[in-house]
């Protein structure tokens, strides 16, 4: 695990990137988008959570394919703009961003799943990883239909690119990543076992998902 160098003086700045990228990372914007479309609290529908793919949930794809994209934004924004700054500091802002998407403090911690903003942050962090997420991501959702598996299988795939690539880093938040994300698919897991996870749909509007 990276450490920032010692001493009070050089920690301040990881810990206010740190900071700034919760801020980011914890902005609603899957609540935002459904107020804006006069769309239910995504909160109160499907897992419950304010996610895109629970936006997707409502039946509006418009709204949901918004809020995926902000989400993803919000991940790779602030590692782009920490990169300037070295890798140890977009190690951490990484970090920060997932779990402010994860953890929004004025939602009393309850965020989305952190997918979208997870695969945000590993392509600011490292775009080839980042894009074979995406496409292992889409190639499983659109086969199972299952958003969760492709999300639990993409998201665990990060270390092994990692290790591949020979890369310490990308391992380290790969496995932090990944813990998250399958801590918050475990109502999903039980459904999945159980027969009763439904399914996403890409080409009709039914509330399918």
């Amino acid at each position: 695990m990276p450490e920032p160098m010692g001493g009070f003086m050089f920690v301040w700045p990881f810990i206010i990137g740190a900071f700034l990228a919760y801020l980011v990372g914890s902005v609603p914007f899957g609540l935002i988008i459904s107020k804006i479309f006069n769309l239910p609290d995504p909160r109160k529908i499907g897992s419950k959570n304010i996610g895109a793919t629970n936006v997707l949930r409502s039946g509006n794809k418009i709204a949901a394919g918004i809020t995926l994209l902000f989400d993803f934004s919000k991940g790779i924004g602030p590692v782009f703009a920490a990169m300037e700054f070295g890798l140890d500091m977009a190690f951490y802002v990484s970090i920060a961003a997932v779990l402010g998407h994860i953890f929004p403090f004025w939602l009393k911690f309850r965020g989305g799943k952190g997918v979208a903003t997870g695969i945000g942050v590993l392509i600011g962090f490292y775009w080839p990883i980042g894009l074979l997420i995406c496409c292992v991501w889409i190639i499983i959702a659109i086969t199972t239909k299952f958003s969760s598996i492709a999300a639990i299988i993409a998201i665990s795939s990060i270390p092994l690119l990692g290790w591949c690539w020979g890369d310490s880093l990308v391992i380290w938040l790969g496995l932090f990543i990944s813990v998250l994300v399958i801590a918050k698919h475990k109502a999903n897991i039980k459904r999945l076992f159980s027969g009763q996870e439904p399914k996403i749909s890409f080409l009709k509007n039914k509330n399918n998902v």
